[in-house]
């Protein structure tokens, strides 16, 4: 069981969190949002317990090959979540007729607990993976390694394209959240699982609310800060010219 804690300071309209002690974050809810222009203000406050190079893959290159390219949209750590059946999101720089495999382990054990291909994306773009609609539900306190695969050879694995991260769902008592669980879907949402470290559910509501409106530029600006928060700049700036894009 871990318990993390969390001493609110708030100064003006600014909110940082320093994670000290066990503290109510009623204030949390009432402050206002920070603008995603401002990239000095990080949304995401990661977790200080855990040791960093849990990310698979790295940044996003280019794509001047033939190859896409796939990005886990997560930090280079165990990062969080509240839910049991979480949705993970991963990048697809381009459309490919490659089989696309998912696969989840528990770290500690050897074989996979899920690995089957994905339907094909149609497009590229930030993707989605629904835990729950493959009727998988994540034990609190256990930490899971993911991959996203496109698979080049179906005779060999090696020359897989390979991004993944590490996830753990911790339950309420263990993950700052002194308010109640968090149940609603919404900019301020996003912020406030941001800032307490919940890096999945975090991204899992941006990503949905940017499926609702795609042409929303706020949305876009929140997504590609968070994504610099963890030093995912390439595909930040992948939505930033998607904004640019939908205006023309």
């Amino acid at each position: 069981m871990r318990t993390f804690v969390g001493l609110i300071l708030i100064v003006g309209t600014g909110l940082a969190i320093a994670f000290s002690g066990t503290s109510a974050l009623d204030a949390v809810a009432e402050q206002s949002v920070a603008s995603p222009d401002d990239a000095s203000t990080p949304f995401y406050i990661p977790p200080k317990k855990y040791a960093p190079r849990a990310r698979v893959g790295g940044e996003l290159r280019g794509t001047e090959g033939k190859d896409p390219e796939i990005v886990a949209l997560v930090p280079d750590h165990v990062a969080l979540t509240m839910k049991p059946t979480p949705v993970l999101n991963w990048f697809l720089s381009k459309p490919t007729t490659y089989p696309i495999i998912f696969t989840l382990n528990a770290v500690q054990q050897v074989q996979p607990i899920y690995e089957k291909p994905l339907p094909t994306p149609k497009q590229g773009g930030v993707q989605s993976i629904d835990l729950k609609a493959l009727g998988i539900t994540l034990e609190p306190n256990v930490q899971y390694r993911w991959y996203v695969s496109a698979r080049r050879n179906s005779d060999s694995h090696s020359n897989d394209i390979v991004a993944g991260g590490v996830i753990e769902r911790c339950e309420i008592n263990d993950c700052l959240i002194t308010i109640g669980p968090i149940t609603t879907c919404d900019h301020q949402s996003v912020l406030i699982n941001a800032k307490n470290g919940l890096w999945y559910d975090a991204m899992a509501c941006v990503c949905s609310l940017i499926d609702a409106r795609p042409g929303e530029p706020s949305l876009r600006r929140l997504r590609a800060q968070l994504l610099k928060d963890i030093g995912l700049h390439g595909v930040a700036e992948w939505d930033l010219r998607s904004i640019q894009s939908a205006l023309y």
